[in-house]
């Protein structure tokens, strides 16, 4: 990466490195590491998966001070999953700074949901090996701000109930789900799953299960349809 490249991306990032290595590690994907034993973008996704996870937590608790744990942590795992670090991800245009290896490139890994919200991981967690805690909460504070703030509005005890009840509510049906994906070694599968009204696909989600692809896809039909009730 140029200097001039890795700077835009430090602007977009809200966060400039005092060691442009730290961020090349984390944006080096383990494919394109030649190295043997530990990756160190595995590494630094590791960290920065348990550093988010206290991030989010602090962030929520000052944004909504008068919710239970229990609401929390659903408003916690609404925001913490793979799909929201992966469009984060894109939007801060991390796949195209990513150092992939050659399978990987060629199977379209620079677009893989999966490998983005780990190079958002580990960018993170690079940041915080860096600079320490406060850097990466300035850093999500600007990146899941408005995500924060609508949470309350948008996350359930139980999204796939909510979706059956608000279907059946507004269309007098209720909703489906289909797998349509499965990858990864047994020990670490990964699902994805339509959630789908008659024959129209109303959102994709995605984990490590089938039942949290299903929470996740029923989620973003929630906020779909949400959004379209604004807009109408």
């Amino acid at each position: 990466m140029t200097d001039g490249s890795l700077g835009e991306l430090e602007d977009r990032l809200g966060y400039h490195f005092q060691d442009p290595a730290n961020l090349n590690a984390a944006l080096t994907h383990s494919s394109a590491a030649e190295i043997a034993g530990p990756r160190p973008s595995e590494r630094l996704e590791f960290l920065g998966d348990a550093v988010l996870g206290l991030v989010f937590s602090d962030l929520l608790i000052a944004r909504y001070p008068e919710c239970d744990e229990g609401r929390l942590s659903r408003y916690r795992a609404a925001l913490v999953r793979t799909s929201s670090f992966a469009a984060k991800a894109r939007e801060l245009r991390l796949n195209e700074c990513l150092t992939l290896g050659r399978g990987e490139e060629r199977t379209g890994g620079r677009e893989k949901s999966s490998i983005l919200a780990a190079v958002y991981e580990a960018v993170m967690g690079a940041i915080f090996a860096e600079s320490g805690y406060e850097q990466v909460k300035l850093a999500v504070s600007r990146h899941f701000g408005e995500a924060i703030d609508r949470v309350g509005q948008l996350a359930t005890i139980d999204s796939k109930t909510e979706l059956q009840e608000c279907l059946q509510r507004t269309h007098r049906t209720t909703p489906a789900y289909r797998v349509v994906r499965e990858e990864g070694p047994d020990h670490a599968r990964w699902f994805v799953v339509e959630v789908l009204l008659g024959e129209v696909v109303l959102a994709s989600g995605e984990g490590v299960s089938k039942r949290r692809a299903e929470q996740a896809a029923a989620l973003l039909a929630l906020e779909a349809l949400a959004s379209s009730q604004v807009d109408d």
